[in-house]
């Protein structure tokens, strides 16, 4: 089935939230955690990154009811140095170890120039956007790393090894949009598959493979391959450099152990790996916010290949995503809404309310 021909009902981003929040309260997380969790969902979804939205729910709380994620955990934080910091995740949400671990490195920053905090022992933690975006709120430059279960071969082999980890970073402007990249080593997120293959649609044939080593375009015989990394060796390689500095640095799993989030039988024990930079270190602050609005005005004023009506600069189709869907709401396929419905039910929330329908 194409996308294009999908029907599509339509929630609003604040509904979003309160149905997130009802589910996650009912299955134990304490209010303030998971009007955080919610938040991180959500906008990944208004930025139109679904495959690491609401959507995840349904596995997220398959963990909690397995015991292998703590609902409860809250995150420990110790400081090391006075521009280190290192967040234990107890086993809890990613999104609660990687914001405290955010906020810490972007307190040093604002006192030292810079901050970088370790995150052991936590889990998939979404859309890495959603960190380098609370560091621009912040006024900050970032750098947000992770690591993630088994999805690549390295560059020369044929099982999988390495993680589908994205690789995040940004830095704020003045007049213009801010600079914000987030993007896996793989040719696509793995999230996109399992998107596919709960939407009934088909995926491109170049990024798997399925079990017997050939392209194939049904996402429930990718998941049973591999993804492809990006450029070859060069991709492989930032997989590698994901789990050296989220993985090996932290102390949390590492070389393929990482549990798939979509495996409910063991922690994920996930690292990341956060710096936060005061972008005002050699320059006066507006100097920087002119210097980044130029680079801004170079990069999508540039000549054009044949055939583009218009370029972009790194997140900016996103920003664009989340303005519309601000207005129209974040769509959803029947599928989904039953899924996430079910959840609800079986904690007494309340179901998602549909604004809309195609």
């Amino acid at each position: 089935m194409a996308e294009a021909d999908t029907e599509y009902s339509y929630v609003t981003g604040s509904e979003a939230k309160i149905f997130v929040e009802g589910v996650l309260v009912g299955n134990g997380v304490l209010p303030a955690n998971a009007a955080i969790v919610a938040d991180c969902l959500v906008q990944a979804d208004l930025r139109g990154v679904d495959t690491h939205g609401m959507n995840r729910i349904p596995s997220y709380m398959a963990r909690v009811t397995q015991g292998v994620l703590d609902a409860k955990a809250i995150p420990e934080l110790k400081k090391l140095t006075p521009v280190v910091g290192q967040v234990d995740g107890k086993n809890g949400f990613g999104f609660l170890a990687a914001h405290q671990g955010m906020e810490c490195a972007i307190e040093m920053a604002k006192e030292f120039g810079i901050g970088m905090v370790s995150i052991k022992h936590s889990n998939h933690f979404g859309m890495s956007a959603w960190v380098v975006q609370q560091a621009i709120d912040a006024g900050m430059m970032s750098l947000v790393f992770t690591n993630s279960s088994p999805a690549l071969p390295v560059w020369g082999g044929q099982s999988k090894l390495m993680g589908v980890s994205p690789i995040a970073c940004g830095a704020p402007s003045g007049k213009e949009r801010p600079f914000i990249l987030d993007m896996a080593p793989s040719v696509a997120a793995r999230g996109k598959i399992y998107k596919a293959q709960r939407r009934g649609e088909k995926i491109p044939l170049d990024w798997a493979l399925n079990a017997d080593g050939k392209p194939t375009d049904d996402p429930s015989e990718a998941l049973k391959g591999v993804m492809l990394p990006m450029g070859g060796p060069k991709g492989s390689a930032l997989a590698v450099m994901m789990d050296v500095f989220s993985g090996v640095l932290s102390g949390s799993a590492f070389a393929g152990h990482v549990t798939n989030p979509y495996d409910p039988s063991k922690p994920a024990d996930v690292g990341h790996f956060l710096i936060a930079i005061k972008p005002d270190l050699f320059m006066d602050l507006e100097e920087f916010k002119e210097r980044m609005d130029y680079l801004y005005q170079r990069v999508v004023g540039s000549d054009k290949a044949a055939g583009v009506d218009r370029i972009y600069f790194p997140g900016e189709i996103e920003q664009l995503r989340q303005e519309e869907r601000m207005v129209t709401g974040i769509p959803l396929v029947e599928a989904e809404i039953k899924a996430l419905n079910l959840e609800a039910e079986k904690v007494g929330s309340r179901p998602i309310v549909v604004s809309r329908k195609d």
